[in-house]
């Protein structure tokens, strides 16, 4: 495994990290299995992974509940791991409904759970899930401030904020990191966020970073059309998927370490793609080893043409 660090911090962060929702986010995807959950945890730390990206809201609560058991069950030092959550959803409100709240009071009482649930003391990294855009980033990310100064945290990111957020949160106190959607079919990001990212020492981390699986390289230009997806866009997606795979077999790998490959040769700090069993750890860890050439991203980006800045 080859590992970073996460800016403005001394915290050693694996470039492939361990995206978790699958492993409980019972409200999120049908038919996870826990047990193979959490042995797709263990199997992507004993291959070197160090960076959990959870959130609380992944279950809502289950996926950190399994994220302490299992770790629990297995010989690893905690200093050895960096464990990312986020806040800022609750759930449990009158009528079964979810919404964002920043208060500084929710947000400590949501980072308290998290740690009673993850079975630490501390949190390596802590997000800002989605703002509110009502609570100013002064009381919100003033608080994950407080909480960081308390030791309960020790550095603070924030997610799926746009560009003027962003440069708003980071007004308040250091931003180690921020996630967004990133990836071969969505790169938004390109035009502002992951630039000022880059220029302002905040480690990028994308979300979404395989499509939701369009570029898991399963589907097929006749498949049923996934959800919320107009047929000739995936179908487009599709054959762009296609002719992707032509180049990750040239570099011996999958389409999807190549997408992931991708994400960390535009300047991202580490991806974390998640999976339902072990062998899915098993692929992830593969996608450190896919080392793209120049001639390769031009080959990618012509490709994706310019179709893909959206």
């Amino acid at each position: 495994m080859e590992f970073t660090t996460l800016k403005k911090t001394d915290i050693k962060i694996s470039k492939i990290g361990i995206g978790t929702n699958k492993i409980g986010g019972h409200n999120m995807f049908e038919g996870l299995n826990e047990q193979d959950g959490k042995d797709f945890l263990i199997e992507a730390i004993n291959l070197g992974m160090n960076l959990i990206d959870t959130a609380d809201v992944y279950g809502p609560a289950r996926t950190e509940e399994l994220i302490g058991e299992a770790i629990a069950s297995i010989d690893v030092k905690r200093e050895d791991l960096v464990y990312a959550s986020k806040v800022g959803v609750e759930w449990g409100i009158e009528g079964g409904g979810i919404r964002k709240n920043n208060k500084p009071e929710y947000l400590r009482k949501a980072v308290e759970d998290s740690l009673r649930r993850l079975r630490i003391d501390y949190m390596d990294l802590c997000y800002l899930h989605w703002p509110d855009n009502e609570t100013p980033f002064s009381e919100s990310i003033g608080e994950l401030a407080r909480l960081k100064e308390e030791g309960k945290i020790l550095s603070i990111g924030v997610s799926n904020l746009p560009i003027d957020q962003l440069k708003e949160a980071a007004a308040v106190t250091d931003i180690a990191s921020a996630q967004n959607d990133y990836n071969m079919f969505d790169r938004t990001v390109e035009k502002d966020i992951l630039p000022y990212c880059i220029e302002n020492e905040i480690s990028f981390v994308p979300c979404y970073p395989l499509a939701s699986g369009l570029l898991g390289g399963r589907y097929k230009v006749d498949d049923p059309v996934p959800p919320k997806m107009e047929a000739d866009e995936f179908r487009r997606r599709v054959q762009i998927a296609d002719q992707l795979k032509v180049i990750a077999e040239q570099k011996g790998a999958t389409l999807p370490n190549l997408a992931l490959a991708w994400l960390l040769a535009q300047g991202c700090d580490a991806v974390i793609p998640g999976g339902r069993h072990p062998g899915h750890a098993r692929g992830n860890a593969e996608a450190v080893k896919v080392k793209l050439t120049q001639e390769d991203l031009t080959a990618i980006n012509d490709i994706l043409g310019k179709s893909t800045l959206v």
